[in-house]
């Protein structure tokens, strides 16, 4: 079987590519590919050129009418990062294909302005709603992404500053690798402001030490709220108890009305503020030693109009001699000491009361599991693997959370 070669091109066209890529694309029989793309291919190579577009279905026709015939598929870029490559695989099998990719635009822009991407949420709004790539980048350090013709950089920060989300340095890349490049760095106000070519990727950098600005939640709920409408000190993924993992807990802890919960190791409170939803007429105390999370314990509990939520800064289990026997308590262990945590935790538990604590560490979590049987044989675990459809490429997809562990138990 003929194999179809999938190569990516920059705008430097045949002149910035191997001399055997080079070879392969003169050669080809039947060139398919943007009209951009097949641009870049000058006119002295003779195969039939086929102008495919934003169809996919039609390109899947386009690639079946090619037969035996020598194919290559020109791709601006790498052809497997947002290009057309992953849906031609899934849809034909990897066998029919080879890849053989350029440096994507979004690795220039990156370069471009001196920042890593390994880490920085990447997206393509020719592929995402502009609704959910802001709710995204809300909680991002990084962002890169792919603009469109009609969903223009100046829109992009427009929506941003729309949702308050004011926090980050913009730059905006044009005709990267053109003779007419040009790099734009300015505020979101002053990029809303402005026009730019239709060619561009958009970097975001979230400006230093600023806490994310959650959106107005609407049909708030009593717990498993969204994890963006809470403040939070640090927009690393995995610092906030997820809705889901939240949910649970809080339905393990048995919270009734007049309950004392302890949420220790609280970090921004978003456990607390829901347990202080369900405890409407008891009180909360939110333990965590961190200053900064410390003081975003206060602002989400105003956020949510919660009055019976107690910050209490200090490090457990010193930080809770004084505070009254709870009825209920939550753990958010990840270090090597939140099995004599858990164990003083208990030990303070009313007899009837609930102890709940979520890990991400397997091997605390067996540690911890032998400590609480030595106080009491019903001890329950579960582990939690929870995945969030999205949408790529006109098909659904999932999103992994990282896997952790819940631990409880009645004293």
């Amino acid at each position: 079987m003929t194999k179809i070669a999938i190569i990516g091109i920059g705008d430097d066209g045949l002149q910035a590519v191997p001399p055997a890529v080079g070879q392969r694309i003169e050669q080809a029989e039947v060139l398919l590919g943007a009209e951009r793309a097949l641009a870049l291919v000058p006119d002295s190579v003779v195969g039939k050129r086929v102008q495919i577009g934003s169809e996919l279905a039609e390109l899947a026709d386009q690639i079946r009418n090619v037969g035996q015939k020598q194919a290559v598929v020109l791709v601006q870029g790498d052809p497997m990062f947002y290009g057309l490559a992953r849906y031609i695989t899934d849809e034909f099998g990897k066998d029919r294909f080879e890849v053989i990719p350029h440096v994507s635009t979004m690795q220039l822009a990156f370069a471009r302005v001196m920042e890593s991407w390994d880490e920085a949420y990447l997206t393509n709004l020719a592929n995402h709603a502009l609704s959910s790539v802001v709710e995204k980048i809300r909680t991002s350090e990084r962002v890169g992404m792919f603009t469109t013709d009609t969903i223009g950089p100046h829109q992009v920060a427009q929506a941003l500053l729309d949702k308050q989300i004011d926090y980050f340095d913009a730059y905006v890349c044009e005709n990267l690798g053109a003779r007419d490049e040009r790099v734009t760095r300015g505020s979101l106000v002053e990029i809303a402001e402005q026009t730019f070519e239709p060619l561009n990727v958009m970097i975001l950098v979230r400006q230093r030490q600023l806490p994310d600005r959650p959106r107005e939640a609407v049909g708030r709920r009593l717990f498993g709220n969204p994890d963006e409408v809470f403040f939070q000190s640090r927009p690393k993924y995995g610092l906030l108890t997820s809705a889901e993992v939240r949910s649970m807990a809080l339905a393990q802890m048995d919270i009734w009305r007049d309950s004392i919960v302890w949420d220790v190791g609280a970090g921004t409170g978003s456990v607390s503020v829901e347990a202080a939803q369900l405890a409407t007429d008891g009180t909360v105390y939110a333990i965590e030693m961190d200053p900064e999370d410390h003081q975003l314990i206060t602002a989400n509990a105003r956020r949510f109009n919660v009055e019976n939520v107690v910050p209490i800064q200090g490090k457990a289990p010193e930080a809770w001699e004084a505070l009254p026997d709870p009825d209920c308590i939550f753990v958010a262990g990840g270090g090597r000491e939140v099995c004599r945590i858990a164990e003083a935790a208990y030990a303070r538990l009313r007899t009837g009361g609930r102890l709940v604590i979520n890990l991400v560490s397997i091997d605390n979590l067996t540690e911890l599991r032998q400590a609480l049987r030595t106080h009491n044989d019903n001890v329950q675990v579960w582990m939690l693997n929870i995945s969030r459809g999205t949408d790529q490429l006109d098909r659904l997809t999932f999103d992994a959370l990282m896997p952790s562990f819940l631990v409880a138990t009645r004293k």
